[in-house]
């Protein structure tokens, strides 16, 4: 897991809340002092809260769930490009659209569109089309991009969320508390804690303290998803070894079998006949003798007529 330190959250300005008039009641409890009309930040509970979080959020990364991060302030939006694209995860850094989660089939064929004017880009097919249309064409792709080109990926509802603004993406935390989707998210003095499931507290206005959670965030998936790689590479290994295993014969289980019940080993004989070890020549023997006798039986029979002709 991350680790986070209350000098790093110190130097990157953490600490700093609202004025004390525009203060939540609910965020009372994690507030440290005012000074100069400005509320200041308990970093030990930011600390504590911090780890928990991020341990969550490994603990999703390892068992293969994938998390988006969600910000559309100006100052959110380069951290949560970079720390998503550092573990491969989703964003939304333009707007929230309503729906995004609970009528993702909507959203899913706004994806579709985008994808196929982006084939039709590369192939150069826009090139048949007049000059207006072709205008207007880029004109709905630019817009597409700008709010999809984040989730284009996602095929699924998220497992987990990041939000660096709980007031401003309240419709995203709706969206995800109506689909229970954990939320992780920092939670400014002026903010209703209880309305995530895991509130970090902390500056969510300076650029600094955004870059810092967003990686904090993104190093925890990284590392929980090296968990989940490592899992699904033992499953791979144990069904290789499976499969290599040599098939035993029925023989070799009525041996174990024999053996389990502290009985004599098995053998096998010319018809297949089981016998206890140490009688297998006898009986081998008196196989052969039946098999003889009816030859024996046949010229003596021969013999006899033969003298009576005589």
């Amino acid at each position: 897991m991350a680790q986070v330190t209350v000098k790093e959250l110190l130097d990157a300005g953490v600490h700093f809340g609202h004025q004390t008039q525009r203060g939540n009641p609910k965020m009372k409890q994690y507030i440290f002092t005012a000074r100069g009309g400005i509320h200041i930040i308990d970093l030990q509970q930011s600390v504590e809260m911090a780890k928990k979080a991020l341990s969550f959020i490994e603990s999703v990364a390892a068992k293969g769930g994938k998390l988006i991060f969600v910000g559309t302030k100006k100052q959110a939006v380069e951290a949560i490009q970079e720390a998503a694209a550092s573990c491969g995860q989703y964003h939304v850094t333009k707007r929230w659209l309503g729906g995004m989660l609970t009528n993702f089939a909507t959203i899913k064929n706004s994806i579709d569109r985008m994808r196929k004017i982006d084939k039709m880009r590369e192939n150069g097919e826009l090139q048949l089309f007049s000059k207006k249309e072709r205008s207007q064409i880029e004109k709905e792709y630019t817009r597409l991009v700008d709010y999809l080109d984040g989730i284009k990926d996602m095929k699924d509802s998220p497992s987990c969320m990041f939000v660096v603004d709980i007031v401003k993406e309240h419709i995203a935390v709706a969206e995800a508390k109506r689909l229970g989707i954990p939320v992780v998210g920092i939670a400014d003095t002026n903010c209703d804690p209880e309305k995530i499931d895991y509130p970090i507290p902390g500056n969510d206005d300076a650029i600094r303290s955004i870059k810092l959670f967003c990686n904090l965030v993104s190093e925890s998936y990284k590392e929980g998803s090296k968990k989940w790689d490592a899992s699904l590479k033992e499953q791979m290994m144990k069904k290789t070894e499976e499969a290599k295993a040599p098939v035993e014969t029925a023989d070799t289980n009525e041996e174990k079998a024999a053996d389990a019940a502290g009985g004599p080993a098995v053998v096998k004989v010319t018809k297949r006949k089981l016998v206890a070890a140490g009688t297998a020549e006898v009986v081998e023997i008196e196989q052969e003798l039946e098999a003889k006798k009816p030859e024996a039986e046949a010229s003596t029979e021969e013999t006899d007529s033969t003298k009576e002709e005589n």
